[in-house]
């Protein structure tokens, strides 16, 4: 049995599904997901992130942090979180980064939130002398001070469509056409968690709802308003989202999102807004939305890609130069990806941030 009878035989015993459901199943199925099953990162991967194309990211990430827990008076202990963590590889670099920090290293204590079984294994692996932790949910990390880190992450939560008709929305939701799997609509129906968007659409856009996004936001920012601590939340998508963004990628090549379920990644635009606001009501303050290739030439990647040029050359250099340009470049990732930064409203922004 595959993914696909399993979501068919799902489709004919209860009707077409959301397509947040279709994802749900897609990416974290215990037996067929494409997160519980393979290591999807890298050059045998399906896609690589940030962390995979230059140590220089998760740097700066981590000094980045550091300097707003040292500016919050070095809370001791404090949890350093990251959720998402893919290989270990941003938390290596960002670990490596804060050793010179006074104090850092002694009071921290890692927490990964981390739902598929064989990242875990890479993970510890790549961890191994830092004895982190790993959780299922944001809601199971310590109630103290919280200096956390999401790349990539919210980009995977499953979301709904919906597509406006008139003042009521009609879904898209996935059954079957003639055996395959087909996008088809519901009957347009009033979605009050959609009343906002009422001002800022017409009839026949698209709006993606995610509603995994705000409660794990709030818990975040919950601990951030009650204890002290930081958050950055690095993804691809923007203030409010509008059109269909949903989309698959395997063997770093875009797919039919309805192909090969489970075999490939599934994503969708990050809407930055939801996440501020429901930083907002956890009482948490938020920086202004800010294009990664901004934040990070704010936190030095120019000079730190200089120090690191300095010794090669050849193709190592080549190789230098084209992840700095990646990283930063505007037809890159430079404007693609935005960073979002949560902190207490008595404290200062973090550093890259500053509004």
């Amino acid at each position: 049995m595959s993914l696909g009878d399993h979501l068919a035989a799902r489709i004919r015993a209860d009707g077409p599904m959301s397509v947040a459901d279709y994802m749900a199943d897609c990416l974290l199925h215990p037996q067929f997901g494409y997160y519980t099953t393979r290591d999807p990162l890298g050059a045998q991967g399906d896609f690589t992130t940030a962390p995979e194309i230059s140590q220089m990211f998760g740097e700066l990430l981590g000094l980045s942090l550091a300097q707003a827990w040292l500016d919050q008076g070095a809370p001791a202990p404090f949890t350093l979180a990251e959720l998402g963590p893919g290989r270990g590889t941003l938390m290596a670099d960002l670990l490596r980064a804060t050793r010179g920090v006074p104090g850092f290293h002694a009071a921290m204590q890692i927490h990964l939130v981390e739902a598929s079984p064989a990242l875990r294994g890479v993970q510890a692996k790549a961890l191994e002398d830092h004895a982190p932790r790993w959780q299922d949910s944001v809601g199971a990390l310590p109630d103290q001070p919280l200096f956390l880190v999401a790349n990539e992450f919210f980009d995977a939560l499953p979301i709904r469509q919906f597509i406006r008709a008139g003042d009521g929305w009609s879904e898209k939701r996935i059954g079957l056409q003639d055996g395959a799997l087909a996008f088809g609509l519901s009957p347009a129906a009033p979605q009050p968690v959609l009343a906002h968007r009422l001002e800022d659409t017409k009839n026949g856009d698209l709006v993606e709802l995610c509603e995994a996004a705000a409660p794990i936001t709030q818990s975040i920012a919950a601990r951030i308003a009650a204890h002290g601590g930081a958050a950055l939340i690095v993804d691809y998508g923007d203030w409010r989202a509008l059109g269909d963004t949903l989309q698959a990628l395997r063997a770093h090549e875009p797919a039919d999102p309805l192909q090969t379920p489970g075999e490939a990644d599934l994503t969708a635009h990050v809407d930055f807004e939801a996440l501020a606001m429901a930083a907002k009501t956890a009482g948490c303050a938020f920086t202004p939305l800010t294009p990664q290739g901004v934040f990070l030439e704010r936190l030095g990647i120019t000079d730190r890609a200089r120090a690191l040029a300095a010794p090669l050359q050849g193709a190592a250099l080549d190789s230098l130069i084209a992840a700095h340009r990646r990283l930063t470049h505007p037809e890159e990732m430079g404007n693609l990806f935005k960073v979002l930064g949560l902190y207490p409203p008595q404290a200062a922004p973090l550093p890259g941030l500053n509004p």
